[in-house]
């Protein structure tokens, strides 16, 4: 028993502080926070009572994304350009020489690369989560 709550507890942490930060930085900010409520909800009454309006948020600002085809199209373009930078970052880290940046990039390689694909894929995968999800018109049938 005090092994789950411990679990519960860590996990649901670490998503809330990742989620918190993804507010300000590239990624599922809301999500983020939104699951690691749902997982510390299963142990604390304070967690329970955050979930409904965090995912009302959450949802607001998803169909808000999708509202219109500019912007479906735009947010496909930059989860498409995150992982094309991505991949760039893993296969070749070297930059021209400017200012104070070269001729590798900060925290390059494929550690760094592999998380920037894998936020534009989480990306992708939410776009088409919410087109389908907010936008049941403007899927085919």
């Amino acid at each position: 028993m005090a092994l789950r709550k411990t679990w519960v507890t860590i996990v649901g942490w670490v998503l809330v502080i990742v989620g918190v930060g993804a507010l300000v930085l590239p990624g599922p900010g809301l999500l983020l926070l939104l699951a690691g409520l749902i997982v510390l909800s299963q142990e604390y009454e304070w967690a329970e009572r955050r979930v409904e309006p965090v995912k009302e948020k959450a949802f607001d600002v998803a169909r808000a994304g999708v509202s219109t085809y500019l912007r479906i199209v735009l947010s496909g373009l930059s989860a498409s350009c995150l992982i094309a930078a991505g991949v760039v970052w893993c296969v070749d880290p070297t930059i021209p020489e400017w200012w104070i940046f070269g001729p590798q990039l900060p925290f390059g390689g494929w550690p760094t690369g592999t998380s920037i694909v894998l936020s534009g894929l989480v990306a992708m995968g939410l776009l088409v989560y919410s087109v389908r999800r907010f936008r049941p018109a403007a899927t085919p049938h």
